[in-house]
């Protein structure tokens, strides 16, 4: 009865309004003094015509403009960073090159109409001005980044390699500049700016990118690791204060009045890091929990942000400085700094920051580097560039007294200039000190020192192979290794449970790593220590209850297939054992339209299924992330289905095709080391006329007569009971015979897709 009261009052005042506004509309009609009808049809047009114009000013106002331009910005920079990712380079190599296509060197070239419409003139200072708050941003982060603890454990080595790497090639840059300046160097520009931002230019590195290389190496915590993040770090503090001393320099006008503006810049520096950084450091240990951080205590580090910022562009040494300097004097409290980083890096590197990048691509024209000559310079740059840094830092390197490996190996590290050689390049150009011309070259060397260093890491690994302690080196091994794959630490748990069932009375002849990963940018290190304790700490905890020893690897990543299937297929293992990811594509209508037209369009499936070996539109339970793991990795791929596992006591293997004998091996594990009762059903008889299933069966039973049991059936659902704890099955039989609609009714399962030739 309640809810028809509802209902009456609900129709009773929306209709009786209604009719009340329908009668002043009448009233009001009847009193305009033009009130006449006319031609509808004239109205109608009219009125057509007013929306279309109203759309087309719409269209070109402020807002959608801009709107528009970050839309763009952001799927280029995202696009091409995903396929840089997937070649093997730093996504920032592809954010860069989508600034560049975006500006007048590809776009403004192949479709000059839609380039002038996306980015008219008159709209580039308000993308500038949001450049330059996403590269403040940035810069905070950075000096967030920088550990200073670091710096003194290998402090008198590392300095003295970061700053001959900072001084050799500053050295070649300025004798690069002397040659140049006439033909190259903007009118009225001093000789000493020119060549001090050249020599700048030169001596840069990519501590964001150098970062990166090391750990998706797992090289971050190895003695060379240590040595070249130190040296990054120095190198960043060395630059970035060298770099303000420059601007001091550009823009005072002579030596003498920028000293002035030198002095000022001290006096700054010793207020932040002794009057204001003690302070934020206690602010830090007050506030150091996730709860405890209030929105006005998080707008005190941003103030002081933004204070420093002004502060150091007052003094005339660039935003970027106070942003780095605000950044370095945070609290040391890692928890804190991660909660702090999670608040602005999104904004930062997701919106802001490709908008720098496409800031860069607008200044940058390929097309003037028109001439031989140009060219010619341009390959000049690059190998006076790659001959200062890397030579200066791997011959220094070699003097302190480590091994031509890691000599070679720092120094191309060192080498990476990245994103860091954009934030000088854009200030020497914002400067009036660079011409487009060398702007330009000065890109194009950017871009081969840091997407050279992948490959020149590779050569030395080739000809300066990395010593291997023990082993037979013929890859050989009588240890059964699993690697487990885990997100939720909860899940990892379980997953340990179940590879400790194939190896519970083997410990000794077995070994067990677990993967994790998390999502990680290019940013803030520091804290991987923390973030590896937090994330394995509920999967020690369960293998010390089960007395089980583990090896456990940590990274951060942002291509989580690739990670694993790299770390699968190069680490020697026997079996891995992963979640099923949750597709994007899954749980809305949308979601498997896109599904299907991704699976249309996709250029590895097209040829796949023109050399036979899958059809376009075959079914997979398995779409996305977990389908690209089981294609590509070779060795046994188990994915594990919880549905409330527990233990592995009662197993049941259903038996479709003479292919699945490859499944008996690992059912023969759980039974011998675990104990497990082992039901296998034989669908149709299969086992009977089959010699080579027939003999595999009476293995396993010799192994454990007790613990196999056959069941004839031909429907898996009538014969797999609640008493079941684990579902073992062939992917090719769960594709064929599983699907999802039945997944729930199913007990936990492991789907095994055995070994690729």
């Amino acid at each position: 009865m309640k809810k028809y009261r509802y209902l009456i009052y609900y129709l009773l005042t929306i209709g009786g309004f209604s009719l009340l506004m329908y009668i002043v509309v009448l009233k009001g009609g009847s009193v305009n003094a033009q009130g006449s009808t006319g031609s509808m049809n004239l109205n109608i047009q009219s009125g057509l015509n007013h929306f279309r114009e109203a759309i087309r000013q719409n269209i070109s106002n402020a807002l959608p403009l801009l709107l528009l331009q970050i839309i763009t910005i952001i799927g280029f920079a995202r696009i091409f960073g995903f396929i840089c990712k997937k070649i093997g380079q730093p996504a920032v190599i592809g954010e860069i090159i989508a600034g560049i296509i975006l500006g007048p060197s590809v776009l403004g070239i192949i479709a000059p109409h839609f380039s002038a419409f996306i980015f008219p003139p008159g709209s580039l200072n308000t993308l500038q001005f949001f450049s330059q708050i996403g590269l403040i941003l940035f810069m905070f982060i950075i000096g967030m980044d920088i550990d200073l603890k670091l710096l003194g454990n290998r402090a008198p080595e590392a300095f003295v390699v970061s700053h001959a790497s900072i001084i050799i090639p500053f050295t070649f840059g300025m004798a690069l500049a002397y040659f140049i300046y006439s033909s190259l160097a903007p009118a009225g520009v001093p000789f000493l700016s020119f060549a001090l931002f050249t020599g700048i230019s030169m001596s840069i590195t990519a501590f964001p990118v150098l970062a990166r290389i090391l750990q998706e190496r797992n090289l971050m915590k190895t003695r060379v690791g240590v040595l070249a993040i130190t040296c990054a770090a120095i190198d960043d503090i060395s630059a970035w204060c060298l770099l303000a001393a420059l601007i001091a320099i550009v823009k005072a006008g002579s030596f003498i009045s920028s000293l002035y503006t030198i002095l000022v810049s001290v006096i700054y520096v010793i207020m932040m890091l002794k009057i204001v950084s003690p302070f934020l450091h206690r602010l830090g240990e007050i506030y150091s929990r996730k709860d405890g951080i209030s929105r006005p205590v998080v707008a005190v580090f941003i103030i002081t942000l933004l204070i420093s910022s002004y502060l150091t562009e007052i003094i005339g040494i660039h935003a970027v400085f106070g942003a780095f300097v605000a950044g370095v004097i945070m609290p040391p409290n890692v928890s804190f700094r991660k909660i702090l980083i999670e608040k602005i890096e999104d904004l930062a590197i997701i919106l802001l920051l490709p908008i720098f990048f496409v800031m860069s691509g607008l200044r940058t024209e390929i097309g003037l580097i028109n001439s031989l000559y140009l060219w010619k310079i341009t390959g000049i740059v690059i190998l006076t560039a790659v001959a200062g840094k890397f030579a200066g830092s791997a011959l220094s390197l070699k003097f302190v007294g480590q091994n031509w490996r890691n000599s070679l190996i720092i120094g191309t590290l060192m080498n990476t200039r990245g994103l860091m050689q954009l934030v000088v390049l854009s200030i020497g150009y914002d400067l009036g000190v660079l011409s487009p011309a060398i702007y330009t070259i000065m890109i194009i060397m950017a871009l081969v020192t840091t997407m050279m260093a992948g490959p020149a890491l590779n050569l030395i690994d080739r000809f300066y192979p990395e010593k291997k302690n023990g082993g037979n080196g013929n890859g050989v091994h009588d240890l059964f290794r699993i690697l487990i794959s885990f997100g939720n630490p909860d899940n990892g748990k379980l997953m340990l449970n179940l590879a400790g069932s194939f190896i519970r009375k083997g410990t000794d002849k077995a070994a067990i790593t677990l993967l994790h990963m998390s999502p990680g940018s290019d940013l803030h290190k520091f804290n991987q220590d923390d973030y590896e304790q937090e994330s394995f700490k509920p999967v020690r905890d369960e293998a010390s209850r089960l007395g089980m020893k583990i090896t456990a690897i940590y990274k951060t990543s942002q291509d989580f297939e690739r990670d694993i299937i790299e770390a699968a297929n190069s680490g020697n293992y026997d079996l891995i054992i992963a979640g099923k990811a949750h597709s994007l594509y899954e749980g809305s209508l949308l979601g498997r339209l896109l599904r299907i037209i991704i699976r249309i369009t996709n250029p590895g499936r097209i040829y796949e299924s023109i050399r036979g070996t899958e059809k376009l539109f075959s079914k997979s339970v398995f779409d996305g992330p977990t389908r690209r793991l089981v294609r590509s990795i070779k060795i046994p791929t188990g994915i594990f289905i919880d549905n409330g596992f527990i233990d592995a006591v009662n197993v049941i293997i259903p038996v479709y095709t003479s292919e699945d004998i490859f499944i008996f091996p690992h059912a023969g594990r759980l039974a011998m080391n675990h104990g497990s009762i082992i039901n296998v059903l034989d669908f149709y008889n299969q086992i009977e006329y089959n010699e080579e299933m027939k003999n595999a069966l009476l293995d396993l039973k010799e192994k454990s007569p007790e613990s196999v049991e056959i069941i004839l059936s031909d429907n898996i659902y009538e014969s797999i009971s609640s008493e079941n704890d684990l579902l073992l099955v062939s992917l090719e039989g769960w594709n064929r015979y599983v699907h999802d609609k039945h997944v729930l009714k199913m007990p936990s399962a492991l789907i095994i897709k055995p070994q690729q030739s």
